[in-house]
Parts: C-alpha cells; structure tokens; sequence
C-alpha cells in the first residue's frame, strides 16, 4: 500500500507535520507528487527510514546537489562531502571528524557563549520604536555564521561580509543565495592559503598527519557555510515551542534536561524531508518496486513522530530518552556537526531565556511555504526587559 501527497496542498503548507503524519498512518511509505517535478518516493516511519538512510543502495551520489548558476571555477566546490559515497567519502570523513566531536564541541563552548552574549548584548540596540526586535533576523541568523567566523579563523576585518553572505545562505534560495556562493569560495581559498600558525580549524586540518588538499579544504568550508545553518531555524522555531512550555522551558534553562535539544529537534527541527537519494539499482522498498535512478527520501515530520519509536510521540518532553529521532540522519551521512548544532542551540536559548525572562512573541510567526523545510519568516518579540 502507497500514500500519495500532493506537495502544493494548501493544508500540508499549513501544518506539515500534521499533513507527513497522516500518510505516515496510511502506509510506510508515500509517493510525493507535484506538478512538473518526477515523482519522489518517501519513506514514512522510523524503523524503516532509518534503514533506508543507512542502505548502500541508496546514495546521495554526484547528481544530487544543486546545479546553480555560478562561475565555473566554483562547481568542484559544490560537490561536497555529502554527495560522495563509499572510500571517497569515507576518508573525507575520517580526517575531519575529530573536530567536530562531542569533546571538541565542549572545548568550544566558551567562543560559543561569547558570541551569545555580544549578540544579546546588540539585540536591545536593534530593537524597533514599538519596542520589538526580530529575533530570527537578529539573533539566530547571525549566531552560525559567527561561530563559523571563529572556527575558521576569519581576520574581523572580513567578517562584516561573511556576515552577510551567511544571511543569503541561511535564507535558502533565491539570487542573493545563487550570488553568495562565489564570494564564499572566493573567501574560504583566502582562509585557506593563508597558512600561518593559529588554532583555528583550517590550520589544524593543514597540520601534520593530515591529507587535505587545498581544493578539499575550500569545499569543506563551504559545505561547513551550508550546512551549518541548522540552528539558525531551529532556535526560531524553538522559542514559541518553549513559550508554551513553560515548565519544559524552565526544565531546560536550569540544566535539568540535557537532552532538551534533541527533542526540540524531533519536535520542531527544520528537516521535514531528509536529502534524496537516489537508487543504485531496481529494489523493493517497504514493497513497493523503485527502480534505478528514482529519488528517495525520507519523511522525517513523520518518523520523528511515528508511535512505533516514541512513547506518546505527540507530546513535547525534554526528559525523553531514549530519542531516536532522525533529525540528524542517520547512517554514513549523519550530521557531521550535530555536537556543534546541538552546543550552539542549547547556549543560546538558555542565554536568551536567563537575559530575557518575560520575552514574549508579539504576532503570530508566519512560515515559509516549503514542504522540505519547516522555517519562520521572521519571529517579532518582545524582549521585556
């Protein structure tokens, strides 16, 4: 048996959780359909998402990033990390690793807080005659790319423009996005050939016993500037979630929750659908025949919902544990950066909700209408000071 979601539906635009659940329930897995775009398979529950993200025979592969107009020195850049398979992806993976584990994470948490506290500090400044402040435009957009400034070791002279490239990235599309990537690569080959002695993640990857090339360090720092946008939707769509969890939100704030951000990422993270797949060869798929080269994915609103893995899934508990959830992925392409995500999410709402106890959201937030990425377009609050 297969769902079928028309993915211009007005009321999965509405409540796309709800709209991935209702096929979930339907069948373990969905045809996803819309007009003039092939049919796109999507896997709908847990257990067996979860497999598909780690089955050889699905692969991300050289196809499936994003062929934009940009000059022709930067397309090597745009094939990144994620979209490689197998040996080339592994090694790439073993090399950096090490600085993007839980250990690491903790050693950075004080840079972390640091850049919390100076954008906390501005966010008053830049608040509005009325009083308000947007704190998606204000906060959690900036707070990536400025972490990402400190990783790589961006001189402060240049981050002003990293600053604003990173808000086209974080928007997602759109020609400012197309016009930023050049600009990046263009910064990250600077970053890159200026080899002289620091402790920032580009000398250590050029240190000894490391086998980067200088072209496989500037396409690992754009796909650092890709993907490491996470937190910025996920803190936005975090704060109305702990506003109407007052006793969740103070669980989370007193540090009695450490796994508090895993469950915002279940509840509210801005994955609804995992990157496609594509299939390396005609396979049964949850019993439906998908033939070589069709796309697949999984419907990670729904798995991260689905009763089959979560105890009472529809309710919001920064105790649960275990969390299994898939916000992450899973497999050979789980997040390389989720102890980095998941330490920047927990500093800055913790931070922002000790600064501003009262901070109150003054219209109703208005989301994007994208069926892969659930994001506000801007969260207008009331700082109450």
């Amino acid at each position: 048996m297969t769902a079928t979601i028309q993915l211009a539906d007005p009321e999965l635009t509405r409540d796309p959780v709800k709209g991935y659940g209702r096929a979930r329930d339907q069948a373990p897995i969905a045809a996803l359909v819309a007009s003039g775009l092939p049919r796109m398979w999507a896997v709908t529950r847990h257990a067996e998402a979860r497999a598909m993200l780690a089955d050889p025979r699905f692969a991300l592969g050289d196809d499936s990033f994003q062929r934009l107009d940009v000059p022709a020195h930067c397309r090597p850049h745009l094939r990144t990390m994620q979209h490689l398979e197998g040996d080339e992806h592994a090694r790439l993976r073993r090399l950096v690793t090490p600085e993007f584990s839980a250990r690491r994470a903790a050693e950075f948490r004080p840079t972390v807080q640091r850049i919390v506290d100076t954008l906390l500090d501005d966010l008053a400044r830049a608040a509005d005659p009325d009083g308000t402040v947007d704190l998606l435009r204000d906060f959690a957009t900036p707070l990536p790319m400025e972490v990402i400034c400190e990783l790589v070791g961006v001189p402060d002279h240049d981050r002003p423009q990293w600053r604003t490239h990173g808000q086209a990235i974080a928007a997602g599309h759109g020609k400012a996005f197309t016009e930023a990537i050049p600009a990046i690569i263009e910064a990250a080959r600077n970053a890159v050939d200026r080899k002289q002695p620091a402790d920032d993640l580009i000398s250590r990857l050029q240190g000894t016993g490391h086998q980067l090339t200088d072209t496989e360090l500037v396409t690992f720092v754009w796909h650092l500037v890709l993907a490491g946008q996470t937190p910025t939707n996920l803190i936005a769509n975090a704060v109305p979630v702990l506003l109407d969890h007052p006793d969740q939100r103070t669980a989370m704030t007193g540090g009695r929750a450490p796994g508090a951000v895993d469950e915002l990422i279940r509840w509210c993270g801005p994955q609804l659908l995992a990157i496609p797949r594509r299939a390396q060869e005609d396979v049964e798929l949850c019993g439906e025949p998908v033939k070589k080269g069709e796309p697949v994915t999984a419907l990670l609103a729904a798995a991260n919902r689905d009763p089959r893995a979560f105890a009472d899934p529809e309710r919001f508990d920064v105790h649960r544990a275990p969390n299994n959830h898939l916000g992450f992925a899973h497999g050979p392409h789980l997040c390389l950066g989720a102890p980095l995500a998941r330490l920047q999410t927990e500093v800055a709402l913790t931070t922002l909700f000790h600064r501003y106890p009262r901070l109150a959201v003054t219209s109703e937030a208005g989301r994007i209408p994208d069926p892969a990425t659930w994001r506000l377009n801007g969260l207008r609050v009331q700082l109450g000071e």
